[in-house]
């Protein structure tokens, strides 16, 4: 059986004075809790009536509705049944009703004693949304009260809905109304004294205490939907950065930037991290005005034994990968008396409280995510969750910001590749045919023609052997660079005079066909650090570049100068070398290219000199092996160049 009609539809018809208001949830259950209070602080035993619409809203206050039944003759709940909630008469009266009773849109909360009276009845407005978090948004519109002839009526309306569902509780019901002077006719015998046996101060105290609990509870609904929404905002500024772009040094820019905005009075360092590594600068740092800064300095608590110690217990359980160690005080939580060095860095950099996320990806280490306090701070589960989330981002990023680089990178080493296998078809198949083409035409002509001239086979054998030498030479250079490049290369270091090496190098030198050579050294040269092979064959190949691109009208100057090591005595001085030709000279902008494997500045099929392009390749290889540096100086075509190498010097021994 339902009724149709709400209490305040009913109350206000019969008591067409009755003013109504709206009211928030919270507002309610403040004046609810307040009027409670009076029961609880009182002697009078009233009749208490509440209706709380739904099941679920009585089970948060059945503690409290116990109490209330020890110091009321009559309370009766009603409320929608939706479990369990059956009739009931110890210690409160229940009364389920129908789900589609218009109770069920309604909040009521009536007392009446011989002493004082108040009421509440109020019917759902407006709910917002169906969610626990807007509950108290929602709205109610009513009327509440101590005015004895509104409670008076009220309660007799509400004790006959009870009647309806509850028929069997007539004689209790016809008590309640005896005793309270409820009558049927409604001619209730009112006291005057009921008002003033209501402590005004204590209704008024309990109120503002439920109203302020309220505002409290609202007020921490607010901060938590704030650090979510900074937290969110943090991930998403992350994300973007990720989206945005694959360069490290951006997103972990962002990173720190954004994740010291959420932790604020703290330090945030992001650093590079493998185990057993040398520890880097600290790149990455935000800090709130009153720190000082890490950047720059060499800093890693990940590698103190005491945090590896930390670690090496953290991951018993964890499948080997690092967990996050929260320190709230590392005064107490750590054992710094063993460990006097770090107690004064701590100290030194102001650190009290510190966060360690690992930052990973698919069990590689990657780095370190480090948070700094420098008060003791008790880390809660939302911050290390955030962190942790952060720093799976940034691995998430950091691995696909280095896949990027390592396709890119792939991909100029398979161009490069492609240009020198066409280059090498081209110029090796160019070279390897030319020679032998001459070969086998000088020697089929000796085989062909026995009656040659003498003169005529002196010069068809001295072309063969020419030619020949000029394979050796195309074979040998490709043996050194495949030696160089797979370190296989055997090195004898060992102090050597530049001028006997030097005039070693110039003997090989064809005399007849090379421009004029000139050579000034400075006097007593001291001598240099290198391995005698590799830096002939240095020598060798640059005055054979010089000669072949210097007509014979031209000049080769070689000259020698001492680098001294800029005062520091721990750092051995360099001796640079440099043969400058008066030849076709170099374009600048080619001056580096020069130096790639098989690289000819004239196409192979254009070129008036022979040659591979590797001399100049290994010889770079091979003073970068030694410990010194190779470069080429041109003012342009037909301006001559100049090609420059520094060596160490053989250290004196005293």
């Amino acid at each position: 059986m339902s009724t149709s009609n709400s209490l305040l539809q009913d109350l206000r018809q019969a008591l067409p004075h009755l003013k109504t208001q709206i009211y928030f949830k919270s507002s309610l259950t403040a004046l609810s809790h307040a009027i409670e209070d009076l029961v609880l602080a009182g002697t009078d035993k009233p009749l208490v009536i509440a209706n709380f619409q739904q099941e679920r809203f009585y089970r948060q206050e059945i503690p409290r509705y116990q109490k209330i039944a020890q110091h009321a003759d009559q309370v009766y709940v009603l409320a929608a049944p939706e479990t369990d909630f059956g009739v009931a008469s110890d210690p409160c009266i229940t009364i389920p009703f129908a789900p589609d009773d218009e109770l069920a849109q309604e909040w009521h909360l009536v007392v009446v004693g011989q002493q004082y009276s108040a009421c509440l009845v109020c019917q759902e407005y407006a709910s917002p949304l169906d969610s626990a978090s807007l509950d108290q948004a929602r709205q109610f519109k009513g009327i509440w009260t101590f005015d004895p002839q509104v409670s008076l009526q009220a309660a007799q309306l509400l004790l006959e809905r009870i009647l309806t569902y509850r028929p069997e509780l007539a004689a209790k019901v016809k008590q309640a109304q005896q005793r309270y002077g409820i009558l049927t006719e409604f001619q209730p015998q009112v006291s005057t004294s009921w008002l003033l046996e209501i402590d005004p101060r204590l209704f008024v105290n309990r109120l503002v205490t439920y109203l302020q609990a309220s505002q409290y509870r609202l007020l921490k609904a607010y901060r938590t939907i704030g650090s979510k929404e900074r937290k969110e905002r943090l991930i998403n500024a992350i994300a973007t950065a990720i989206r945005r772009s694959l360069n490290p040094e951006e997103i972990l820019t962002v990173t720190v930037t954004e994740l010291g905005k959420v932790f604020s009075n703290s330090r945030c360092l992001l650093y590079r991290y493998q185990p057993g590594s040398q520890s880097q600068p600290i790149a990455y740092e935000s800090k709130s005005p009153g720190l000082r800064s890490l950047k720059e300095e060499i800093w890693s608590l990940a590698s103190h034994p005491l945090f590896q110690t930390t670690w090496a217990q953290s991951q018993t359980n964890s499948k080997n990968q690092s967990e996050t160690i929260a320190i709230a005080d590392v005064s107490q939580d750590l054992g710094l008396q063993s460990h006097p060095e770090l107690k004064a860095q701590l100290v030194r950099w102001q650190i009290r409280a510190c966060l360690l996320v690992p930052i990973g990806y698919q069990g590689t280490w990657l780095g370190m995510l480090e948070l700094q306090q420098p008060e003791a701070h008790l880390w809660t589960k939302d911050d290390v969750a955030l962190v942790e989330a952060i720093a799976t981002q940034v691995g998430v990023a950091l691995m696909q910001a280095q896949a990027y680089t390592n396709l890119e990178t792939l991909n100029r080493q398979l161009v490069d590749l492609e240009r020198i296998q066409s280059n090498l078809i081209a110029i090796v198949g160019h070279e390897l045919r030319t020679p032998l083409s001459t070969i086998r035409v000088c020697l089929e002509s000796l085989v062909s023609e026995p009656e040659m001239p003498l003169n005529l086979q002196q010069t068809m054998l001295q072309t063969a052997l020419s030619d020949a030498e000029r394979l050796r030479k195309l074979i040998q250079d490709f043996i050194t660079l495949s030696r160089l490049e797979g370190g296989s290369m055997r090195w004898q270091l060992e102090p050597i005079s530049l001028q006997e090496y030097l005039d070693l190098a110039l003997s090989g030198l064809e005399s007849q066909t090379s421009p004029r050579i000139v050579i000034e050294l400075p006097d007593h040269l001291p001598l240099i650090q290198v391995d005698g092979e590799g830096f002939i064959e240095v020598l060798t190949k640059l005055l054979d570049n010089a000669c072949k691109f210097t007509p014979k009208s031209g000049q080769v100057k070689i000259s020698a100068q001492l680098l001294n090591a800029l005062g520091n005595s721990h750092k051995t001085s360099m001796l640079k070398v440099t043969i400058a030709d008066t030849g076709r000279g170099i374009e600048p902008n080619r001056l580096e290219t020069i130096f790639e494997r098989f690289y000819q500045e004239e196409g192979f099929l254009q070129r008036t000199v022979g040659g591979t392009g590797l001399g100049l390749a290994i010889c770079r290889r091979i003073i970068d092996k030694l410990g010194g540096e190779i470069w080429a100086e041109s003012l342009g075509k037909d301006q001559g160049s100049q090609f420059h190498f520094t060596v160490p010097v053989a250290m004196s021994i005293a």
